[in-house]
């Protein structure tokens, strides 16, 4: 919504609360800051400059040092945000200055100058350290990771529907997936988590896919073959490109086809390389 002054008029109406604060000016900026924290950490708000605690339009001037001002407290941030920044002429020059950001984000926990903070209806605190390490954890298996986003043109007849099938069977003999089996495509991936309404995710592709260049070069392992033990000249190089579910077969049947004249592949040095 963009910042005018009638929906200037209807914020400051409302007065504040747990995604609106006042500031007379920036002369509050560190104090805005930690505010602006908050919301990053909860569901997003708008600190607003020239604004008295009673939500009159006081205004203040705004000069490029007052920008330089507000863009060297954002560099205070980590990880650094996304805020969107307003300005609204008001009486005698003044302006009224509207620092919003979005929430919630897959960033979070923010932080300002090494510390977290949080809303509490029209209040900013400091962040207990429980809840901070949670969304640390939460950060960390982020559910916005490259393997569960939509694989772009991919279809069913995309994937290995045999291989999916071998899975399944091996993880419900292995006690990992109850009911019965899935003999639907389809069904299969939903039950292992690898469609998301209705679209495949990148993760099936990585396990279960049949076509992988020029979308997922990532999808091989590398084979070497050294002569001695300190890998400065090898005797052969292979690449394997294929899913991850039937990796280790390949990898082993490529190893043994090669050198079972040797009896033992502990007589030969490799080194996998599995791409990122």
């Amino acid at each position: 919504m963009a910042l005018t002054a009638k929906t200037l008029g209807e914020m400051t109406a409302a007065g504040e609360g747990s995604a609106l604060e006042f500031k007379r000016s920036t002369a509050e900026l560190r104090g805005a800051m930690q505010t602006l924290c908050a919301f990053l950490n909860g569901e997003g708000g708008t600190v607003l400059f020239g604004v008295s605690a009673d939500g009159k339009h006081v205004g203040q001037p705004v000069s490029d040092a007052t920008l330089r001002d507000l863009a060297q407290a954002f560099e205070r941030f980590e990880p650094p945000p996304a805020v969107r920044v307003e300005r609204l002429g008001v009486t005698g020059g003044r302006e009224i200055l509207a620092l919003s950001v979005s929430g919630p984000s897959d960033a979070v926990p923010f932080v300002f100058e090494g510390r977290a903070y949080e809303r509490a209806l029209s209040s900013t605190r400091r962040m207990p350290q429980g809840r901070y390490e949670r969304l640390l954890l939460d950060r960390a298996n982020s559910r916005r990771r490259w393997e569960n986003q939509p694989a772009e043109n991919v279809t069913l007849r995309d994937l290995d529907r045999d291989e999916v099938y071998r899975f399944t069977d091996l993880a419900r003999a292995a006690g990992r997936l109850f009911g019965p089996t899935e003999r639907n495509l389809g069904r299969a991936l939903d039950r292992l988590g690898l469609r998301a309404d209705g679209r495949i995710l990148r993760a099936a592709v990585v396990l279960f896919g049949r076509r992988f260049l020029p979308d997922f070069p990532q999808c091989q392992v590398r084979l070497a073959r050294f002569r001695g033990v300190d890998k400065t000249e090898f005797l052969d190089q292979r690449a394997l490109h294929g899913p991850a579910s039937g990796c280790s077969t390949r990898w082993s049947c490529s190893a043994s086809g090669t050198f079972r004249c040797l009896g033992a592949l502990c007589q030969d040095v490799w080194s996998v390389s599995i791409g990122r």
